[in-house]
C-alpha cells in the first residue's frame, strides 16, 4: 500500500500544472505549462518537426518533445562558464537548417563574462551536438554581469549578435576597440562581411555593427520590413526598444532616460546629436528579455505586434505598431508573477515564454476557446 501511495505521490508531481485563465484586451487567453523542470532557461528554437531546443544557463542544451518531455542534456556542448548572469545563453537555428543541421548558439566562455558564439551540427535522434566550432569571441573588459546575448539570422544569412557592457566602465560601449556594449555581424562561418560599417577602420573592431548598448536581451527582424528591432536594459529605469541601423550610436552611457542604482545620475541628458533615440523606453525599469513578432493566425487581433518577455516586470509585454512607431502597450500575466525569460510563437500560432527560475517551465499560451 505504502508503494502505491508513493507511486501516486510521484505521479502528482510529475503532471503537469493545471492550465490558467488571463483575461487580455483581446480575450480570455489560456496559459498551461508545456515543459517544467529546466534550471534558469535562456533561449528557445522551434525545429522543423515540432521539436523544441532549449538552454539551460547553467550549460545545459535539452530538446523537448511534443509531449512536453525533456531529452537528457546533448552531448557536445563546449565547457560553459556560469556564474550569475553568465552562461549558456540563446540557440537559434540556421535558415537553412532543415537541410544543414547547423544551429548557433552563445555562451560566456571566461571568468570576465567575455561571451562566444558556435556553430555545430545537431543529430537530434542521439541528442548530440558534433562539428561544434567556435566563430566569434567577444573581446574587451570583464565584469560580473550585462553579458547580452541574442543572436538574430538576417536574409541574406548573416548572423546578428549583442553584446553587454558587462557592468563595467561604461564609456567602454562608446569605445570602438572592443565588443562591450554591442551589437556585431559575422558571416556564418564567423568571417566579417566586407560592407560591415567598422571593417578596415584602425582601432575598430570589424564585427560591430552598431554601438552604445548597455545589455540587450532582445533581437528580431520584423517580418515584413526586415527591420532589425532590439531590446536592452536600462539601470534603474531607461529600458529601450531600438530600431538598428548600420553604424549608428545608441548613446549609452551618454544619453538616456534612467539613473544609477544608488539614485545618482548617469546621463549627460536624454538626447545628443548623432545618438539615436528609442522607439519606446520604460522608467521604472521592466527588465526586458526576449521579444517576438507575432505572424501567427491563432490571436488574429495580434498579427503584427510585438511581444517581449519583462524579468524584473514579471509579465509578457504586448506593443501595438504602426510602421516604425509604437501606438501601444498592455501587459500581461502580471498575476503570475514569473521572470519572462524568451518569447517565440510556435508553430501551431501559440506564443511559448520561457519563466526564468531553478524550476523553470514553458508556457503556452493560446486562446481560452
Amino acid at each position: 500500500m505504502r508503494r502505491i501511495f508513493s507511486f501516486i505521490a510521484l505521479a502528482l508531481l510529475a503532471a503537469p500544472a493545471a492550465a490558467q485563465t488571463f483575461k487580455t484586451q483581446s480575450g480570455d487567453v489560456k496559459v498551461e505549462t508545456f515543459a517544467s523542470d529546466l534550471s534558469h532557461p535562456w533561449g528557445l528554437a522551434f525545429l522543423p518537426d515540432g521539436r523544441m531546443l532549449v538552454t539551460e544557463r547553467a550549460g545545459r542544451m535539452r530538446l523537448v518533445g511534443a509531449d512536453g518531455r525533456l531529452s537528457q542534456p546533448l552531448t557536445g556542448v563546449p565547457e560553459v562558464v556560469a556564474r550569475g548572469q553568465a552562461g549558456l545563453l540563446d540557440v537559434a537555428l540556421d535558415r537553412n537548417f532543415a537541410a544543414n543541421r547547423t544551429l548557433y548558439f552563445c555562451f560566456t566562455y571566461d571568468s570576465g563574462g567575455n561571451a562566444a558564439v558556435a556553430r555545430a551540427a545537431l543529430d537530434p535522434e542521439k541528442a548530440a551536438l558534433h562539428d561544434v566550432n567556435v566563430i566569434f569571441r567577444q573581446q574587451g573588459p570583464g565584469g560580473s554581469n550585462n553579458h547580452g546575448c541574442r543572436i538574430a539570422q538576417a536574409r541574406d544569412d548573416t548572423l546578428f549578435v549583442t553584446l553587454g557592457d558587462h557592468f563595467g566602465p561604461r564609456d567602454e560601449a562608446q569605445n570602438l576597440g572592443n565588443h562591450n556594449g554591442k551589437l556585431v555581424r559575422i558571416a556564418p562561418d564567423g568571417s566579417v562581411p566586407r560592407d560591415n560599417p567598422f571593417a578596415g577602420r584602425q582601432g575598430a573592431k570589424p564585427e560591430i555593427w552598431s554601438y552604445g548598448h548597455r545589455n540587450a536581451q532582445g533581437l528580431a527582424f520584423h517580418p515584413t520590413t526586415g527591420k532589425l528591432w532590439e531590446q536592452e536594459h536600462g539601470p534603474r529605469g531607461g529600458d529601450e526598444v531600438n530600431l538598428i541601423e548600420k553604424g549608428k550610436n545608441y548613446g549609452w552611457p551618454v544619453i538616456g532616460y534612467g539613473i544609477d542604482y544608488s539614485g545618482a545620475k548617469i546621463h549627460e541628458g536624454t538626447h545628443r546629436a548623432g545618438m539615436e533615440q528609442p522607439l519606446k523606453y520604460w522608467v521604472p525599469s521592466i527588465a526586458p528579455s526576449g521579444m517576438a513578432f507575432y505572424t501567427g493566425d491563432l490571436f488574429p487581433r495580434w498579427k503584427g505586434n510585438l511581444f517581449i518577455g519583462a524579468l524584473a516586470g514579471q509579465m509578457l509585454v504586448r506593443l501595438t505598431l504602426d510602421g516604425d512607431k509604437v501606438t501601444g502597450e498592455e501587459r500581461l500575466l502580471t498575476e503570475l508573477r514569473e521572470r519572462i525569460r524568451d518569447v517565440r510563437q510556435g508553430p501551431d500560432g501559440a506564443l511559448y515564454l520561457l519563466t526564468d527560475s531553478a524550476q523553470g517551465r514553458i508556457l503556452r499560451i493560446t486562446p481560452a476557446r
